[in-house]
């Protein structure tokens, strides 16, 4: 099938902001160099205005050729459910009551194991809150972790290199760990209906594997950085900032809500401005909302829904043509640069398909769900969260390829050979 010439433009445009996601560490260090124009450097240095800066061009592309009717119709034909979805749980997941309890869980479940409190904490955090995400959505749990890493870590001069290997084990944890559920990792949701994925298919198929992988990546990271995870200080609670169970127990009901209608933007839009007011009010428990951050990641997510819907015309027939294993190294591959969740849509389009052709798609897609920051849709608030950390503000994508080889290595091995 020949693409028309919006569908043409729009890979071209797909490219260009592939290039620009490999290119904002050098426009933060222009930020840094050259102060004269500091916020155009920083402006185009934000990961998460790429794909909304170019899927603006792509609109206007649209609306000069085909005019306002077609612009108009081509966004409202797409769903913006899953970037409102990202907005909100990070708006509530982030916010003090809730990190204070996870810290807390973590910190009991860390007392357990026989070894020193910066190794414990970073083994729960890395192993646990991750494999949550598969209940509490992907989002949730890579909105805690990142938050949790943040203030128990990164905050503590940690050396570059333990950074970029924890957020490479934290991408790749993050996206095997959402699949012991058929709601919770994006890339499952797309297809379990269809092809009528349960609890039950999902637990043996890839639950079981998921913790292998989980565990194996972040016990083999707290053995190599033992010695600079030993320094760190006993992680205390302020007693001032403690957040009444009350207090909790209504931040608890509406994380559940949300996580409960998260197809639904009407009612859990509805529900994060009851909990905005609720926050307000009780200001003195809360910390600062990320709600930039939440925002610009969903802005992130909306650009790569506008600019991945006209990339079905190449890459359908590219899954359409593999076999299994082809099949299974191609989407580990792709994922890196199309989300893994938009992958496995277009898979499921296919009539026709083996198990074994399902099964090696959405492994491989769940697989490389780490190697970039486009690579799962959680993986933009992870970034937004820690990017403040790095050198310059930023984090070097090739850093976090390289970083999230190891791990996705052991989720390659895993999933073909257990």
């Amino acid at each position: 099938m020949n693409p028309t010439t919006i569908e043409l433009i729009g890979a071209i445009l797909f490219g260009i902001a592939l290039i620009h996601t490999f290119s904002t560490k050098f426009f933060q260090h222009l930020a840094h160099t050259r102060p004269a124009h500091s916020g155009i450097w920083h402006f185009l240095g934000e990961v998460e205005v790429v794909f909304g800066l170019w899927a603006l061009v792509l609109t206007v592309a649209i609306l000069s050729i085909d005019g306002k009717q077609a612009a108009t119709s081509y966004l409202e034909q797409q769903s913006f459910t899953e970037p409102m979805f990202v907005f909100a749980i990070m708006v509530i997941a982030g916010s003090r009551p809730i990190l204070q309890f996870t810290m807390l869980c973590v910190k009991k479940l860390a007392q357990i194991i026989p070894w020193s409190d910066g190794m414990t904490f970073y083994l729960v955090t890395l192993s646990i809150v991750p494999l949550l995400g598969s209940f509490i959505t992907e989002p949730a749990a890579m909105t805690l972790a990142g938050l949790i890493l943040l203030e128990r870590y990164y905050s503590q001069g940690i050396t570059t290199k333990l950074k970029y290997a924890t957020l490479g084990i934290l991408f790749v944890n993050i996206s095997v760990g959402g699949t012991m559920t058929s709601f919770a990792a994006p890339p499952v949701l797309m297809v379990a209906n269809k092809w009528g994925w349960d609890l039950t298919f999902m637990l043996s198929t890839f639950g079981w594997k998921a913790i292998v992988i989980v565990l194996i990546n972040t016990i083999t990271a707290t053995f190599i950085f033992r010695q600079e995870l030993s320094r760190i200080n006993s992680y205390k609670e302020s007693q001032d900032k403690n957040v009444p169970l009350p207090v909790l127990f209504i931040h608890l009901f509406f994380l559940i809500g949300v996580i409960i209608f998260a197809h639904h933007p009407e009612v859990f839009m509805g529900l994060l401005l009851f909990f905005i007011g609720f926050a307000h009010a009780y200001e003195r428990y809360q910390d600062r909302l990320i709600l930039r951050e939440g925002l610009l990641v969903a802005f992130f997510l909306a650009g790569l829904v506008v600019l991945g819907a006209q990339q079905k015309w190449w890459l359908q027939p590219i899954l359409q043509g593999m076999d299994n294993t082809v099949l299974f190294y191609g989407a580990t591959l792709l994922t890196a640069f199309t989300d893994n969740a938009a992958l496995t849509y277009l898979g499921s389009l296919l009539e026709g398909t083996s198990p074994e052709f399902q099964y090696s798609l959405v492994a491989g897609a769940v697989t490389g769900g780490g190697l970039t920051v486009i690579a799962n849709a959680p993986n933009p608030a992870g970034f937004a969260i820690l990017k403040d950390s790095f050198k310059d503000e930023a984090i070097h994508p090739l850093g976090l390829l390289i970083a999230a080889l190891p791990p996705t290595f052991v989720a390659i091995l895993a999933f073909q050979l257990l």
